[in-house]
């Protein structure tokens, strides 16, 4: 940082804000840190009394805020990311499209290690919408050094830091099993919250299937949609611990593997999660408990966009999501812009 003559100052960068004050109109920064002076703005600053300037003394080893955001956002951006232009040093990125946002933890917990670096993100796996905000970024002081801004560099890697997985078109099968609904007894009334939860994602049932409570005509159901060739089946019904409910023991018995049948989850802790091989392609299939009838949020829409994402859930990620895996049951559900599967 130099003190220099104001009308000497144009092209240099101000290390500070400068407040401007007018009695009855004003009194707010009328010039910000970072900001390059112009030939327009010494008439105005001569006028706020300042007849020298602090600026930005570039010594070859240092990067402005602007210029250091700028390598940031190259180690954070990916596809379907439109980056704000830098202000004030910060930068900002903005979903494309519709999708999952993903973030490497690991690598956004080693940059913002860093010393004056600060990164933030929405957070992990969040289902977003065109133009929801991902990810600001920036670094703390006005300069930074430039080997500072090597060495995020390195911890970054090559790859971007953040990933925006589009939804993907899948073609999905129900099988509801239950002897009553099976035999005509009561209505269905759970296959439409699973159509309705579908079609956020622009998807629909396109295969449906009744099954009675037995495991081989569960079984018997399931194979045909496989055989049909669905991206995606979703089993409701008979999901619990007693007896009669023998939906989990179905699924198994098709030779899918279990990821897994229970998670710490409320709503959704008799959640089941499995994955069927065939030819290549892992086909998940799903056990629905009773809680996603009824619930407005379970952990049924916690899981669904990733998958409609293509993004393959692991044992670890339902287990990690017992942190966060309590729905405060809102009087107004506002999911997923709330805790609940963060």
């Amino acid at each position: 940082m130099k003190e220099i003559k104001t009308t000497e100052a144009v092209g240099h960068i101000l290390c500070h804000d400068l407040t401007q004050i007018i009695k009855g109109i004003t009194k707010d920064a009328r010039f910000r840190k970072g900001h390059i002076v112009t030939p327009e703005d010494i008439p105005v600053l001569l006028s706020m009394g300042k007849e020298h300037l602090y600026v930005w003394e570039n010594d070859g080893t240092l990067l402005h805020e602007d210029e250091a955001a700028e390598i940031l956002r190259s180690i954070t951006q990916n596809r379907g990311m439109r980056a704000s232009a830098p202000k004030e040093g910060k930068i900002e990125l903005t979903a494309e499209y519709d999708g999952v946002f993903e973030v490497d933890m690991a690598r956004l917990d080693s940059l913002n290690d860093l010393d004056d670096i600060a990164i933030a993100t929405l957070p992990q796996y969040m289902p977003v919408k065109a133009g929801t905000k991902l990810a600001g970024m920036r670094v703390i002081p006005l300069v930074i050094a430039k080997d500072k801004m090597e060495q995020a560099r390195s911890k970054a890697g090559n790859a971007p830091l953040l990933k925006l997985h589009p939804y993907q078109s899948m073609k999905t099968g129900v099988v509801t099993t239950g002897s009553e609904v099976y035999n005509g007894l009561i209505e269905d009334t759970f296959t439409p919250v699973i159509e309705s939860k579908l079609k956020k994602f622009g998807l629909q049932m396109d295969e449906h299937r009744l099954s009675d409570d037995g495991i081989a005509c569960t079984l018997e159901k399931i194979k045909e949609l496989i055989d049909l060739g669905l991206d995606m089946i979703i089993c409701t019904g008979g999901m619990s611990v007693d007896p009669d409910d023998k939906t989990p023991a179905a699924i198994k018995a098709t030779g899918a593997k279990i990821i897994t049948y229970g998670a710490p989850v409320l709503p959704g802790a008799m959640f089941l999660l499995s994955y069927y091989e065939r030819e290549g392609k892992k086909i998940p299939i799903l056990g629905l408990p009773g809680c996603v009838m009824y619930a407005a949020t379970t952990i049924f829409d916690i899981v669904l966009p990733r998958l409609v994402a293509g993004i393959e859930v692991t044992r670890k990620d339902i287990r990690q999501l017992g942190a966060g895996g309590l729905c405060m049951n809102c009087q107004v559900c506002h999911y997923p812009n709330c805790g609940f599967g963060k």
